[in-house]
């Protein structure tokens, strides 16, 4: 029956004390189950909120206190032991928080402005596309991200050391869906005026451009304001609720370009890099292009 030796020994003496009666499981005994639909429903609601709000002086939940919480909210005391089992039932696990910065401006309010450049976003026009500028930051000192190992094995990822920094300046039409980018060394202005004057270039018979962007100080510096002055009326800026990256498309781009090429990377060298970021970015172009959903278009990169 492939049980332990110590079973056995237990399941003798219990037969010689009370005969087959004490061979039957002792847990059909025990009663009701502790852990019910109610326990399992009030499990669910503690942990959807923090201790603090429920009245406690710690910032974070262990087994012990979810015990005691749902014992004060009127449910069955259980052990530790028994509340780790409860919570792998629901799949419950120890997971670090995502930090966010809210948007200071009303709920109403700030649906209402991102309504507004989705639409204009879902209805461009040829002769008026719309585009989503944003920047991506490029370290030689490589992200951490995750990946397949064998048991035992932990990948190691050698860095440089002494980190370095470069910059691109994107914007995604957001009809075609393709890119065009500029690379600096600093995320200044004039990274942002280089990208603006990639995009009316690469786009010469638009009658104009609109752009959707944060407001980074980079997008109304006076340095900016000249420069776009005059450009004049060809170029139009709507600008985003401030700290809404949920409605910023270019951001799901920059988090592909982090998940195929700077994470975990093996470049030693800058230039390096970079060339592997332009070489994902045309490969991206290039698939973009293909799709026969899309308008085609030639490549919109830009030195």
């Amino acid at each position: 029956m492939l049980c332990a030796t110590s079973a056995v020994v237990a399941a003798v003496q219990r037969y010689f004390e009370s005969g087959r009666e004490g061979l039957v499981d002792r847990r059909a005994r025990n009663g009701q189950r502790k852990v019910d639909e109610r326990f399992r429903a009030t499990r669910c609601r503690v942990l959807r909120g923090t201790p603090q709000q429920s009245g406690w002086r710690r910032t974070t939940w262990t087994r012990e206190l979810l015990a005691r919480e749902i014992e004060r909210r009127g449910r069955v005391r259980v052990s530790p032991t028994t509340m780790g089992r409860a919570l792998a039932l629901v799949g419950a696990r120890l997971k670090r928080p995502r930090p966010v910065v809210r948007c200071p401006w009303p709920v109403r309010q700030r649906k209402a402005k991102l309504w507004q450049l989705k639409c204009r976003a879902a209805y461009a026009q040829p002769e008026e596309p719309v585009f989503y500028e944003d920047e991506l930051d490029v370290r030689i000192n490589p992200k951490e991200g995750p990946d397949w190992m064998l048991p035992g094995e932990r990948r190691e990822v050698v860095t440089p050391g002494n980190n370095q920094e470069r910059y691109v300046a994107g914007a995604l039409n957001a009809r075609t869906g393709e890119l065009t980018w500029v690379k600096g060394e600093r995320k200044t202005s004039a990274l942002f005026i280089a990208l603006v004057r990639a995009v009316s270039n690469a786009y010469p018979t638009a009658k104009r451009l609109h752009f959707i962007l944060d407001n980074a100080a980079t997008h109304s510096s006076k340095q900016t304001k000249k420069v776009l002055a005059a450009m004049g009326a060809r170029l139009v800026l709507h600008f985003l609720p401030p700290h809404c990256p949920e409605g910023h498309r270019i951001e799901r781009g920059w988090w592909d370009v982090h998940a195929n090429v700077t994470c975990n990377h093996r470049c030693k060298k800058m230039p390096a890099l970079m060339a592997e970021v332009d070489a994902y970015l045309e490969a991206r172009n290039a698939q973009q292009t293909a799709s026969p959903l899309l308008r085609a278009a030639p490549s919109r990169r830009a030195a």
